[in-house]
């Protein structure tokens, strides 16, 4: 059970930086970032903004390149927390783990059913194992690309990538 709770700490811990990563592709402060953020209700919904915001106000082919990357991973991440955190354990008669069954019910033109199971045997304690060193590194990851993306933003003279020469409308 440890497992689960780590994969989950690390899973919030790096989607709460997608917060950071949208007060500067918005061009914005913390608490504006974090409304944004908090109103968009779905992981889907943030990891689409950035990447929407990133495509619109990001000219470096590298850094949006990595950017994609960034919400790839954890996109791919979120799948195997999503399923743990909306599943059903399936224990044996000691209390131990043996299945984990989703929550969907699958429907086909002969029948229905409810869930898959999967065995919650050594190799996805692997699996769990390996995602929460991908998620410890992500955040690294995450952690990197702020300053970058700061330095875009604000580009070579202190103002936000391209205003440069920009009307102010007078």
């Amino acid at each position: 059970m440890a497992l689960i709770g780590d994969l989950n700490f690390s899973w919030t811990n790096n989607e709460s930086l997608f917060i950071y990563v949208l007060r500067l592709l918005l061009g914005t402060d913390d608490m504006s970032a974090a409304i944004v953020f908090s109103t968009l209700n779905t992981t889907r919904a943030r990891l689409d903004l950035v990447t929407r915001l990133a495509k619109a106000h990001v000219t470096d082919v590298r850094l949006r390149r990595e950017i994609s990357r960034i919400v790839a991973t954890f996109s791919k991440l979120t799948h195997l927390r999503n399923e743990l955190t909306h599943c059903i354990f399936v224990v044996d008669e000691h209390g131990a783990i043996t299945d984990t069954q989703t929550m969907k019910i699958e429907e086909s033109r002969r029948r229905m059913r409810f869930g898959v199971r999967h065995p919650f045997d050594d190799a996805r304690i692997q699996e769990l194992t390996a995602a929460i060193g991908e998620l410890n590194g992500l955040n690294r990851k995450i952690w990197d690309l702020l300053p970058q993306l700061e330095a875009h933003r604000n580009g070579p003279a202190g103002r936000p990538a391209g205003d440069a020469g920009a009307s102010t409308g007078s």
